[in-house]
């Protein structure tokens, strides 16, 4: 499983940046087909390389795998809040996010 989610999650942070796999892969300073063929399943990056495309996609290794989407700071605010208000204040809240 952790194969599959490497490839997809390649593909879509190179589309995402909107480069070629054969740019990449010359960007990287390997062969025009290296992205290629890791993204048709043949082979995976050593760890070295697996960094250097980390650092071409401008994302951290972590971030590499990290597909949910990261809350706003808006968002954990809120959070905080929430934690505070007492239970009863804090089901009307509920209600109302869930109504919407």
């Amino acid at each position: 499983m952790f194969e599959e989610d490497f490839y997809d999650r390649l593909i879509q942070l190179r589309m995402e940046k909107g480069v070629s796999a054969r740019d990449m892969s010359l960007s990287l300073g390997q062969s025009e087909t290296y992205i290629n063929r890791i993204e048709n399943r043949r082979m995976l990056p050593s760890m070295t390389v697996f960094f250097y495309i980390c650092e071409y996609l401008g994302i951290t290794p972590g971030e590499f795998f990290m597909t949910d989407p990261v809350p706003s700071k808006r968002s954990l605010d809120a959070l905080k809040k929430l934690q505070t208000l007492d239970p009863t204040k804090y089901e009307h809240i509920l209600a109302v996010i869930e109504d919407l």
